[in-house]
Order: C-alpha cells, then sequence, then structure tokens
C-alpha cells in the first residue's frame, strides 16, 4: 500500500469529539489502498480532557501507531489530569484572579497553545517515519494548531514532500479566544503562525464552507486549494443497537455545555411546552457547568432532570438512540456560522429528530435543513421551539433510521484520496 503519516495529538485513548476524525479515517483508509500510519503523544504525557477506552476496540489491530513524549504544560496548571480543561481553558468559569492570570498565560506565553510541549519529540519522529518508510504524504490535523507547527517544520525540511492540513476549528478566529487575553504582539505572532501555515500546505481541509471562506480571507488564492471534508458517523457504531421510542417524551442533549452556549430561550420554551399539558425529561450527557445546571433547575420547574457525566462514545450513541428529541446549541459567537460540531452527524444517524439553537444561515442549520433531520431555531425563538416540540409529540414516532449515506465515514474518507500524491 502507499503510506501517509497523521500527525494528531488526540488518539485513543483520548476521548471526546477531537479524536473521532482521523480515527474513523485511519479505519477506511486502508480499503482504498493507503496504509495510515499514525504519530500521536504518548498518554502518559499526553493532556486529555477525557479518556475513552472503548474507542481502542473499533481500532484494526494492524493499524500502526507511533507515541512519543511531550512536555505537559497543563500540568504547571493542574496535577490532576482528569481536571484538564477543554479547550485549553476556554470552557473553564473560573473567573477569579487565579483564573484570569492562567487564561492570559496561556493566551500570551504559550502560542499557539500549551500543547506544543509535544512538537519537538513529534518533529523528530515524523523525520525518522518519514526517511524510514518512504512517505511523501503527510497530514497534520488540528485543534490543537499547535500540530500545524509540526506539519510546517516538516515541509521546510522536506520540501517535495506532500502536506495536508486539516484544520477543524478557526485558529486566531474562534470564538473563545479573547478568553485569553491577548496582546496586541501575541495576536500579531500567532496570526503569523497562521498564515504560514495556510500558505505553506500543500493542501487544506476544513469541515465547512463557512470555515473555508474564513480562512481564504487570509491568503489569496486559497479557496483553490481547499477542500471541505465534513465530519460523519460510522454505521458500524450503530450496529446491535435497536432505537427506542421513551415512555414519556425526552429531549437529550450530548456534549459540553458550557457558560457560552445560550440557553435560556430553550428552557423557556420548555416552560411554554409544558403549560399545554406536557410531560418532559430533560437529560443533559456531559460537562455541565454549575451556572448551566443551576439556571437549569431553577427554570425547569417539575421537569424531570437528570445530569449524567461523559460517557464513552458507545454509551453516547445508546442514549441518542433512546430518546425522543436531541438538542443542539451553537455558541452565540460572530464567527459562529462556522461551527459544525462532531456529534451533528451521529445525530442525523440516529433518526431522531434535531432541535438546533443557533443561526439560521450557518453551517449546522444548512447540514440539519428545514426539518429533513429536524429544525434550527434563532436563540431566543422560545415560540417557535415549543410549536415544533408540540409537533413531533403530536406525531407518530418512528423507529427506523434514515441517516444519510453521504455523511458516512466510509463515504468521506473516498474524498481524501485524490488529495494525495501516488509515488507512481
Amino acid at each position: 500500500m502507499n503510506k501517509v503519516l497523521i500527525v494528531t495529538y488526540y488518539w485513543p485513548p483520548s476521548g471526546g469529539a477531537g479524536v473521532q476524525r482521523w480515527l474513523k479515517f485511519s479505519k477506511y483508509l486502508p480499503e482504498f489502498g493507503w496504509e495510515p500510519i499514525i504519530l500521536t503523544v504518548d498518554p502518559g504525557c499526553a493532556a486529555y480532557p477525557v479518556t475513552d477506552l472503548s474507542l481502542k476496540e473499533n481500532l484494526p489491530s494492524s493499524i500502526r501507531v507511533y507515541p512519543t513524549p511531550a512536555i505537559n504544560y497543563f500540568g504547571i496548571y493542574r496535577k490532576d489530569r482528569s481536571k484538564i480543561p477543554t479547550a485549553g481553558f476556554a470552557n473553564s468559569v473560573d473567573n477569579t484572579l487565579k483564573g484570569k492570570i492562567f487564561r492570559f498565560i496561556r493566551g500570551n506565553f504559550f502560542l499557539p497553545d500549551p500543547r506544543k510541549g509535544w512538537n519537538k519529540y513529534a518533529f523528530k519522529k515524523a523525520c525518522e517515519l518519514i526517511e524510514n518508510e518512504g512517505i511523501i504524504n503527510v497530514i497534520t490535523t488540528s485543534p490543537p494548531h499547535s500540530t500545524q507547527l509540526i506539519g510546517l517544520k516538516i515541509k521546510k525540511k522536506y520540501p517535495a514532500l506532500n502536506w495536508i492540513a486539516d484544520l477543524r476549528d478557526p485558529w486566531t478566529d474562534i470564538y473563545y479566544y479573547k478568553q485569553f487575553y491577548p496582546t496586541f504582539i501575541s495576536k500579531m505572532i500567532d496570526q503569523r503562525f497562521e498564515k504560514s501555515v495556510l500558505k505553506k500546505a500543500d493542501k487544506i481541509i476544513t469541515v465547512g464552507v463557512s470555515l473555508k471562506n474564513l480562512f481564504s480571507l487570509k491568503i489569496k488564492g486559497l479557496e483553490n486549494k481547499t477542500e471541505v471534508i465534513t465530519n460523519g458517523y460510522d454505521e458500524d457504531d450503530f450496529t446491535g443497537i435497536t432505537p427506542i421510542i421513551p415512555p414519556m417524551f425526552t429531549i437529550t442533549y450530548v456534549g459540553t455545555l458550557s457558560d457560552i452556549y445560550p440557553i435560556d430561550g430553550f428552557l423557556n420554551a420548555v416552560q411554554i411546552f409544558k403549560d399545554k399539558g406536557n410531560e418532559i425529561i430533560l437529560r443533559f450527557i456531559g460537562t455541565v457547568s454549575k451556572s448551566q445546571k443551576d439556571l437549569i433547575q431553577s427554570k425547569s420547574g417539575d421537569s424531570i432532570l437528570e445530569f449524567i457525566p461523559y460517557v464513552n462514545h458507545t454509551a453516547a450513541i445508546q442514549y441518542m438512540l433512546k430518546t425522543s428529541v436531541l438538542l443542539l446549541i451553537i455558541p452565540d459567537h460572530k464567527s459562529n456560522k462556522s461551527i459544525i460540531t462532531g456529534k451533528i452527524f451521529e445525530y442525523i444517524a440516529s433518526g431522531k429528530p434535531i432541535v438546533c439553537i443557533g443561526p439560521l444561515d450557518g453551517d449546522a442549520a444548512g447540514i440539519i435543513g428545514n426539518k429533513e433531520y429536524g429544525k434550527t431555531f434563532s436563540y431566543m425563538d422560545s415560540k417557535g421551539i415549543s410549536e415544533y416540540l408540540a409537533s413531533l409529540i403530536s406525531e407518530k414516532p418512528v423507529l427506523e433510521r434514515t441517516s444519510s449515506a453521504v455523511y458516512s465515514r466510509k463515504e468521506l474518507t473516498g474524498k481524501i484520496i485524490p488529495l494525495l500524491s501516488n509515488r507512481n
């Protein structure tokens, strides 16, 4: 087989959305004649917000994985690895002086992010693999965006190599960027990193059209070398799990729910829905901030509330299949049109209707469509949300899954192949 080196910080036992993309692409690349060789961080040195040991079960044993050491700068902040903040402090609710100081340090002294402590070890191993394996294709995926600097350095040393930079999120335009209090100089340095990667990479992959357009504004002609390959779902993950219609109308949210996710309009809609005599269960699976949990409890009245801590990927899908409705919330930010959460595709694959709360002209809304997979509402459209919920409760529930093959991981893996250079 032809070989491709995939440089990714997140790999099992890491859990969460970030690990799924290249874990699944790597699973299916051999079916297209390509052997993925994985370069990642040693779990003992890594800074994972969550772990998920179950993800290793889906991975073919034939895939070669090379972990390297790293300096874990998050260890300076917190010795307990289970308390590592997601998005590098962005979802932290610690607004004490100490918390703000830590965010300032992260945003000005660890550019582009604290996981850059892996870079020198990864670069050394990458060079070894490139030379020993005769590799001419390298893919770097981020966040963390410091991983892209590994690709930048590799390209400088091996200019004939085909370097593909996969960017799953915005860089200096990410919705929580200002929470790091970057100085003018720090932002200028970070923007220089970003533009260097966009300019030097042979090809760019993004997860959505808006993100492609955002990056294209930074470098002239970038759109000509940029391919949109969305995230997706793996049909194998749903095998053997039977959809269930719960006896009581249940709305389920899966994932992190920090303070940056507006939920007031939805909670008001739930109250309107209940005032019409409907009973409801609200289920939140994952990390919910204290202030959000307090708000939910204060505004939910006598609704049945379930707060379930982070569960592994298999369990998360099981919960998706035993609910009435799935809730998706997009953070309220000027760049939120480009946000496409990874879970949206597994939501779609579940066949359950989706209530999306976010920009009506955003990429997520475009994927969901108008009633095809669910419906998108503006943040404070409580009346519209409640009416849609009422329409769902009056419809006959469907047990059959009606997912779209266009978002299957195998189908999406096929879109990567034309971007790779064949040595022949």
